[in-house]
């Protein structure tokens, strides 16, 4: 009876082990595909070396599987791969905050099967196996609070560690416009209409004879030109539409189309690396963040300025999600 139940044991440790590795080779692919979104190179350098350490996680776990006296399979490297490939097929279609979540599914599975093979290991009495189980729950434990966090700093707005892909970036924005309700009135906006003709100089560009009020607002919005945005947001901000002059801010403000004088650090042009970082640091305000690191991507595109901008954004993400 004593061996019949031992024997249990191990087919059942061998049975999750081998679903740990099926999953881990997963992991691997997945983490992979993210290096193309990485925003810095030290986030790039991250998952490379995340992709690096699963594969040696991946062969620690074969290892152990063939110590129990089990077959890992030649499957599962190919399985983790062609999972990944569909997983990352699927994502183009949805949000990116829908596809970190995706992620982020996946280390709670390998963290809590990692719990479940130490458990299984104590009973089956194998250190061996016990003290890998703990080396994963301390990997997929910190992948977790990285992903928590990345999704924490994309719901403050960015600049998140992983960039959107243009599909994911497309899928967002759409789903936002359905889910935002219309706060601008037909009078509104015919307000702000009336205010730009009283400078038709300025807004030339913008409004032509006979435009439309809805036209007026796409073309607001969708101008190509720095200059155009500029000056409708001054002229709506004159007529008293104060929220679609925020609105209009906020679309320059993601392009980096600001002025300096716009920005939330004074004389910004002429601060050097160190001193960009420092101002940095002290900002609390995930807006403001994002403001430089656009208005700095777009301008003089220092790596080490828009480093030092997601770090900060992290701290701040972490502070809310109760990661220390």
């Amino acid at each position: 009876m004593v061996s019949t139940t031992a024997h249990t044991e191990r087919a059942t440790l061998v049975a999750q082990l081998r679903a740990l590795l099926a999953l881990t080779n997963t992991e691997v692919q997945v983490a992979e595909t993210r290096v193309a979104q990485a925003r810095t190179e030290a986030v790039r350098e991250e998952l490379l070396q995340n992709a690096s350490n699963g594969r040696d996680r991946a062969a620690r776990v074969d290892a152990a599987i063939r110590e129990l006296g089990g077959f890992p399979g030649v499957v599962a490297p190919v399985v983790g791969r062609l999972t990944a490939l569909l997983k990352a097929i699927g994502e183009q279609a949805q949000p990116f905050d829908e596809a970190l979540l995706g992620d982020l599914a996946l280390e709670h599975q390998l963290l809590d099967r990692a719990r479940y093979v130490k458990a299984l290991a104590t009973t089956a009495s194998t250190p061996g196996v016990v003290s890998l189980a703990d080396d994963l729950v301390t990997a997929h434990t910190a992948t977790v609070e990285w992903l928590t966090t990345v999704l924490a700093e994309d719901a403050l707005g960015g600049p998140a560690a992983l960039r959107r892909t243009p599909i994911q970036a497309a899928t967002g924005a759409a789903v936002r416009l359905i889910n935002t309700p219309v706060t601008w009135s037909s009078r509104g906006v015919d307000r702000v209409v009336g205010t730009a003709k009283d400078v038709p100089a300025k807004v030339s560009t913008l409004i032509g004879r006979g435009q439309r009020a809805t036209e007026l607002a796409v073309d607001t919005v969708t101008a190509s030109r720095d200059a155009a945005l500029e000056t409708a947001e001054e002229v709506t901000r004159d007529g008293g539409a104060t929220g679609v002059a925020d609105a209009i801010h906020r679309t320059r403000a993601a392009g980096g189309t600001l002025e300096e004088h716009e920005l939330p650090i004074a004389d910004y042009d002429g601060l050097n690396v160190a001193a960009a970082v420092a101002e940095i640091k002290e900002l609390t305000d995930p807006a403001d963040l994002r403001t430089v690191v656009a208005y700095e991507e777009r301008n003089k595109n220092r790596h080490s300025v828009v480093s030092a901008a997601q770090t900060r954004l992290a701290a701040l993400a972490k502070d809310i999600v109760g990661i220390s």
